[in-house]
């Protein structure tokens, strides 16, 4: 599947809202002449009908169409719960760039505007969505809503994140901690869609596996958008000269040539997200790598996939 979106039309002074739905009515163009054609992502006029209930509502017409029976519905209806979960510590700053754009993103601006157009999809579905963004705490959690009101105020949540961070400003991960009590918050079962590195310094691999976890035993669907730079973060991929490397979290610094560690590097680079994907398997936890080279098709398919599965 593939389509056609001039994102350098797309100017960093149009609100994250036009962009979102831009992305989101291009991505759909695309899916219609794609072997998905006919998939359903419109479902803000119908839901089928279910046998044994009212006939009241049944909308004729369509039926006369499709041969299929479909409900009107209502605004007040609502399908899904959805709590989108955001890494926002330092390591999602990186690459760090002169000149960042929706076609040349860093992992966090690659998240925002992914999770700007999930939001956009779930409005147009008048399903409800909710934000919590972590670093090494939960610096923000709110509930869930399918209002015009409560989109904008996430989308100026989102929006306060393209800023880079200042340097003196660094914020530490802590994902085991934030993603156990983010589980604890959300007390109606939900599908929960997270966007992080899973870079967590504070605690070890089990224990950040176990959060993930909790959130399956709370009931909870989730999926989990491994964000990476893959080329850089995971294959390692610098030319074969003297580096100095910051830690964007703590920031020590060493200096040295790629091909002094692009083995062990990319060993345990791929190792780590083998034991995550593994895990995340073992759990029932949708695991998608996002590259954030690789564009929106990545987020907004498996979301559609999923949503399909559920309702």
């Amino acid at each position: 599947m593939a389509y056609t979106l001039d994102l350098n039309r797309l100017q960093k002074s149009e609100s994250l809202e036009f962009i979102a739905r831009q992305v989101v009515e291009g991505f759909i163009v695309g899916l219609h002449k794609s072997p998905f054609h006919g998939f359903s992502v419109e479902f803000a006029e119908h839901r089928l009908y279910n046998a044994g209930e009212s006939i009241k509502h049944i909308d004729w017409k369509l039926y006369g169409r499709t041969d299929k029976l479909f409900v009107k519905r209502y605004e007040e209806e609502t399908n899904l719960r959805c709590q989108i979960v955001m890494d926002i510590s330092s390591s999602m700053y990186f690459p760090v760039k002169d000149k960042l754009s929706l076609d040349n993103p860093n992992k966090i601006t690659f998240s925002v505007y992914a999770a700007a157009a999930l939001i956009h999809l779930l409005k147009k579905q008048r399903d409800a969505f909710g934000l919590s963004l972590f670093s090494d705490a939960v610096e923000e959690h709110t509930p869930v809503k399918s209002s015009s009101v409560h989109q904008k105020f996430l989308y100026s949540k989102l929006e306060n994140l393209l800023t880079p961070l200042p340097v003196d400003k660094r914020k530490k991960t802590a994902a085991t901690g934030a993603l156990h009590e983010i589980a604890e918050k959300i007390h109606k079962r939900s599908l929960v869609i997270i966007f992080s590195d899973m870079l967590d310094n504070q605690a070890s691999e089990e224990l950040l596996f176990s959060s993930l976890q909790h959130l399956k035993h709370n009931k909870h669907e989730v999926i989990l958008f491994h964000v990476n730079d893959k080329n850089k973060e995971i294959d390692f991929d610098f030319e074969n000269r003297p580096y100095k490397f910051i830690d964007m979290e703590g920031g020590q610094e060493v200096k040295i040539t790629p091909s002094e560690v692009r083995e062990m590097y990319v060993q345990n680079a791929r190792r780590f997200k083998e034991n995550l994907k593994l895990k995340c398997g073992q759990y029932k936890i949708d695991f998608i790598e996002a590259d954030i080279n690789k564009g929106f098709d990545q987020i907004l398919l498996p979301y559609l996939l999923k949503r399909e599965k559920l309702y």
